[in-house]
């Protein structure tokens, strides 16, 4: 679907809630790109943001937390690829999700120390060492489990508030859409010519038309290989699991027909591509 933001008024939204709470708040489109919105982000994420490899691993761990959303949740907190408090949870326009609306960047309850701690254990690929970041980090503000509580249920209420004012509002696809947006939320499950067919209600010699005109001339497979090469390119800098765990997570369980996929469209292995990327950082994950 085509989804149009009225930017001004969610950009004002959202201001005024970090003026009131001090939690910066943002929303993300159904891929998990953030649309700009907000740029009163802490220290700690702007530097992040500003080095183009954390600003990759940020946009990865947005997209990553996106994909395992649980739907039958509202806001689900976590902590991000750099240890930092963040929760989602999905805008609707009647029964289907939009965007995302994203909170964070903050620390909760516990111990301050402990959580600089976990947070520098993820942060071994950062330049000039991860204490460089340490003063920044120790900006966060701290929330209790009472005020998280409190803002998410008020940000739950006003995602109604979103919908109700036409905020965000959805505009009928082009078969070329229905098909890019399928292949971006379904490339980790068993796909086919003639499911894919079934499930968008387009003809097989169209769906082949439709393809080649998105990859400029190649193939469906092209396509689907295309979209879990880059989520497995995304795993191999942004966790620790194994590569055949990246392998079926991305739709390609056997592990050697893996490999050759991903080294005939990068030119190498995954072993040496995440070595290459200097390994990862760690899983988004709750800190424990």
């Amino acid at each position: 679907m085509n989804i149009l933001f009225d930017e001004e008024r969610l950009r004002k939204l959202i201001a005024n809630l970090n003026i009131l709470t001090g939690v910066p708040a943002n929303i993300l489109d159904l891929s998990g790109r953030d649309i700009n919105l907000f740029r009163g982000h802490p220290p700690f994420c702007r530097a992040v943001n500003d080095l183009p490899e954390g600003h990759a691993r940020c946009v990865a761990c947005d997209q990553c937390k996106i994909q395992r959303y649980q739907a039958e949740s509202g806001f689900q907190h976590y902590r991000c690829h750099v240890g930092i408090c963040e929760a989602i949870m999905p805008l609707y326009n009647k029964q289907n999700p939009v965007a995302y609306l994203a909170v964070g960047c903050y620390l909760d309850d516990s111990s301050i120390e402990e959580q600089w701690e976990y947070t520098r254990s993820l942060l071994d690929w950062w330049p000039s060492g991860p204490d460089a970041l340490k003063d920044a980090f120790f900006q966060f503000r701290q929330y209790s489990k009472a005020e998280i509580r409190a803002y998410t249920e008020t940000l739950e209420a006003l995602s109604a508030y979103i919908q109700l004012k036409g905020m965000i509002l959805t505009a009928e696809q082009t078969d070329l859409q229905k098909l890019e947006l399928y292949l971006n939320q379904h490339y980790m499950e068993k796909l086919s010519l003639e499911s894919i067919s079934q499930q968008l209600h387009i003809g097989r010699t169209k769906l082949c038309s439709l393809a080649k005109e998105l990859s400029g001339g190649r193939t469906l497979s092209y396509l689907i290989a295309q979209r879990r090469i880059e989520a497995a390119k995304r795993l191999l800098l942004q966790s620790s699991m194994p590569i055949s765990a990246v392998g079926e997570t991305v739709g390609i369980s056997d592990y050697n027909y893996f490999s050759k996929v991903f080294r005939s469209a990068t030119g190498m292995t995954p072993s040496a591509f995440r070595k290459n990327c200097r390994g990862a950082a760690g899983t988004v994950s709750s800190f424990s």
